[in-house]
């Protein structure tokens, strides 16, 4: 097995000099119920290292050598399926587990299922356990935990919160305790996790690589060292690693006699109510970071300076602040609301008689409560009716509303920038048919999750144990039973068939011409495709955007979950010029065959946002029709925004999305009630 690269050789996690990371990543393990870390950053920056080389570090743990829930044989409360265990039941000592929980697993796989093997071969009702169980006692690493279905995310943070799991299906009901350390590592580039979902992890940092030159290349010197020979660079930090494993082991001992001050705790609270976050599990959180920081400092006191630790660690994500924006703390404010002097020391009267001494910090049960007092629309149905609205399944809460409508303003020049307005709420888009693609909230699909349709031959995804049995007993007679236990074999087994919802490449086609120029219309414009980039950010969907202007289209972003870069790309789109329409659809033609050739699964929405005109060259128009019949031979579900404003229309966009076979929509009309009621309705571009 090759040597694992060592946790304090990651450079800035030295045990007196840790980095953010190395930080909260200790401190989640000193007091696991804090929620898991989250660990934001750009590719190559050793997100993925140094999670692995946690587990090193971490002090072992006993457990019962035939329990396959790994419970504490000293804690005489804990309970395991396979038990109970008798006094002279074997105990062995082993490393702290890390399990990876790959971006495709099922929830099955997660959560455990019946045991297929032995209901087949001895027909008895078994339950396997599934990673959750595996990671009792350890770590449960998801490395990009962004790209994981969101009905995952919640099973996954529901159980870190609850710190058990009950499973109740297939005729099997089990409960078992379910206490990790969960940790998601996400590049933001390849989009966000929702803000209720964010909201759910207990630390959030953000990772960068070093620009100073020094720095990075002692980074690739110690990564070359380790390369070329992993067993002695490891014993270099062997010692290093070690301490570590005791401060850890010491702080665990620590945490539980520390005293949070009626003083610290009222201080906590006035840094929450600053930064204007929901609900109360920031202050929890908040609390529980600021004990472990003192116990790992070796105080027995919360100070300043725990407190101030953890809020940067606990509050970035949970501000308020729109879908777009990246997560952040405002430093000066933090330490405006802190002072500079040291915590008061508590008051010299003691407490009345029935009041505690000190405020502890909240017990696993008020966290529960805190979790259940959650937003209900946090967690996204298991299952989903497609017969159903899908903007029913997201709250209202994660919708900006309508602004004031912007007031005329005088024409601008070429390449000048124009500002959008403020977003609104857009019906669904739809891609019509039922696709097979990546789990989302847009399009009707055949999915791991959802209303169950039917079933199917195969031995992958959630049994359907009726259409199993009904197709065994057909073959009964050939198999030479007549009568007792049914001959179950391999053919036999049938699958569940799913309708739920998918993801969708949404890609728009925007014309930045001179005829796009009045302030008016190009705010009209960039305010109706914000809107919709905001709908495709919550509906898990990949984006793309081509702009026109000048003489050429450009592929200002292609296809990519990062929602965000979109909207700033599009704030930043200046308008001017002449109009290259035929250019502006031959490059979003070459965009969808390449993307179809990269995800034949992702089915394609085009939305393409002009006011028909094309003035590039003498035969503008007839290369425009020309390219229109290419678009419209990819059989590709379009929607024409027409931009055209005025008292004189000449109805060009019109024409252009009868040839494109697109459904025609004035730009005024984009709005909750009329943006897309017509490609909803669309039918035959499956």
């Amino acid at each position: 097995m090759p040597q694992q690269y060592p946790f304090s050789a990651v450079l800035g996690c030295e045990a007196d000099a840790l980095d953010d990371m190395g930080l909260a990543l200790v401190l989640t393990t000193i007091t696991p119920e804090i929620g898991g870390v989250l660990v934001r950053g750009e590719k190559g920056t050793a997100k993925s290292t140094t999670v692995r080389a946690l587990a090193a570090v971490l002090p072992p743990v006993e457990v019962y050598a035939a329990d396959r829930f790994s419970i504490d044989p000293d804690d005489p409360a804990a309970t395991s399926p396979d038990g109970p265990f008798a006094g002279d039941a074997e105990v062995q000592t082993r490393p702290v587990r890390l399990v990876e929980l790959p971006v495709g697993a099922t929830e099955d796989r997660v959560l455990g299922s019946l045991h297929l093997e032995r209901a087949l071969s001895q027909g008895t009702v078994e339950y396997e356990p599934g990673l959750l169980a595996r990671a009792h006692r350890g770590i449960l690493y998801v490395d990009e935990v962004n790209l994981l279905h969101d009905h995952l995310v919640d099973v996954l943070l529901d159980a870190a919160a609850m710190g058990q799991v009950t499973i109740e299906r297939d005729g099997v009901s089990v409960e078992h305790a379910a206490r990790f350390v969960l940790i998601g590592t996400m590049n933001p580039e390849e989009g966000e996790l929702r803000p209720q979902l964010l909201d759910r992890f207990g630390l959030t940092v953000e990772v960068a690589a070093p620009r100073e030159p020094t720095l990075r290349a002692a980074v690739v010197r110690r990564r070359m060292a380790y390369d070329s020979d992993p067993t002695a660079f490891t014993d270099r930090y062997r010692d290093l690693d070690r301490s570590l494993t005791e401060r850890i082991q010491s702080a665990r001992e620590r945490v539980v006699k520390v005293r949070l001050t009626d003083v610290a705790l009222l201080k906590i609270a006035e840094v929450c109510a600053a930064f204007e976050v929901d609900g109360l599990r920031a202050d929890i959180v908040t609390a529980r970071t600021a004990v472990a920081h003192a116990a790992w400092a070796d105080r027995d006191e919360v100070t300043r300076e725990d407190i101030r630790r953890a809020a940067l660690l606990s509050l970035p994500h949970r501000r308020r602040r729109n879908p777009f924006d990246a997560p952040g703390l405002d430093e000066d404010l933090l330490d405006q609301v802190l002072g500079d002097d040291e915590l008061p020391p508590e008051p010299p009267e003691g407490p009345a008689p029935d009041e505690p001494t000190q405020t502890p910090v909240a017990s696993d049960g008020a966290e529960g409560d805190a979790a259940d007092d959650a937003d209900p629309g946090d967690s996204p149905p298991g299952e989903s009716d497609p017969s159903r609205d899908p903007d029913e399944s997201i709250p209202d809460a994660e919708l900006p509303r309508p602004g004031p409508e912007p007031a005329p303003a005088p024409e601008q020049g070429p390449g000048s920038v124009v500002r959008a307005g403020a977003a609104y709420r857009p019906r669904l888009l739809a891609v019509q048919g039922l696709g097979e693609g990546a789990a989302g909230r847009r399009s009707r699909a055949l999915a791991r999750t959802g209303r169950r349709i039917g079933a199917t031959r195969g031995d992958a995804g959630s049994l359907h144990l009726v259409e199993t049995l009904l197709a065994a007993a057909g073959q009964q007679p050939a198999r030479g039973r007549t009568s007792g236990r049914v001959d179950l074999r391999a053919e036999d087994l049938r699958v569940a068939v799913r309708e739920g919802r998918e993801a969708n490449l949404v890609l728009f086609c925007v014309d930045a011409s001179g005829s796009m120029a009045a302030r008016r219309r190009m705010t009209q414009v960039k305010t109706a495709v914000l809107s919709l980039l905001m709908d495709a950010y919550r509906r898990r969907d990949k984006i793309g955007l081509i702009t026109f202007r000048g003489q050429d289209a450009e592929l200002v972003l292609p296809p990519t979950h990062s929602v965000e870069i979109a909207a700033a790309r599009l704030e930043e789109l200046p308008a001017g010029g002449r109009t290259p329409l035929a250019a502006g659809l031959l490059e979003a033609a070459t965009v969808l065959r390449r993307e179809r050739l990269r995800d034949p699964r992702l089915r394609p929405l085009l939305v393409v946002v002009t006011d028909g005109r094309a003035t590039a060259g003498a035969d503008a128009v007839a290369r425009s029709v020309r390219a229109a019949e290419h678009v419209a031979g990819l059989r590709v579900t379009t929607v024409v925004i027409d931009s055209e404003g005025g008292p004189l229309r000449l109805g060009l966009a019109v024409r252009l999305a009868e040839v494109l076979g697109a459904e025609h929509l004035p730009v005024a009309e984009v709005s909750a009630e009329r943006l897309t009621r017509a490609v909803v309705t669309r039918r035959g571009l499956a």
